[in-house]
C-alpha cells in the first residue's frame, strides 16, 4: 500500500491491545474495506473506518484478522510468528522484520 498514513507495512510485528495477540501485518488498506454487516458485528469499539486496516496472520493460530490500527502496537519481541502462510508470503524473518516473497511474473 503506498499510502504514507499507515503506521505500520508489511511484515511488521504487531501485537494487538484489546485481544493480546502477537502477529505480522500481510496486507494493509487505506480504510476499512469490509462490509457494513461485518462492521457492526466485529467491530465492537467501533474504530474509525477511514483510518488504515491491517490483515494480521495470528501467531500460533490458522486464521487471520482484519484489524484497525488503534487496536495495534508494534512488537518488539524479536520473535518470529508462526502461522501456516508464513512460507506462502514471506521469504524470511531478518531484523524482527518478515521480508515479503516476491512473485515471478
Amino acid at each position: 500500500m503506498p499510502d504514507s498514513k499507515a503506521k505500520f507495512s508489511v511484515g511488521e510485528l504487531v501485537h494487538h491491545l484489546l485481544f493480546d495477540y502477537r502477529g505480522v501485518i500481510f496486507d494493509v488498506d487505506a480504510e476499512f474495506q469490509g462490509s457494513d454487516e461485518w462492521y457492526a458485528q466485529m467491530a465492537r469499539s467501533k474504530p474509525p473506518r477511514d483510518e488504515p486496516w491491517y490483515h494480521v496472520l495470528v501467531h500460533n493460530a490458522t486464521h487471520t484478522t482484519y484489524v484497525a490500527e488503534q487496536n495495534l502496537d508494534s512488537d518488539h519481541s524479536g520473535e518470529a510468528i508462526r502461522h501456516p502462510l508464513i512460507e506462502e508470503l514471506f521469504d524470511g524473518f531478518e531484523n524482527d522484520h518478515y521480508v515479503i516473497r516476491r512473485r515471478a511474473n
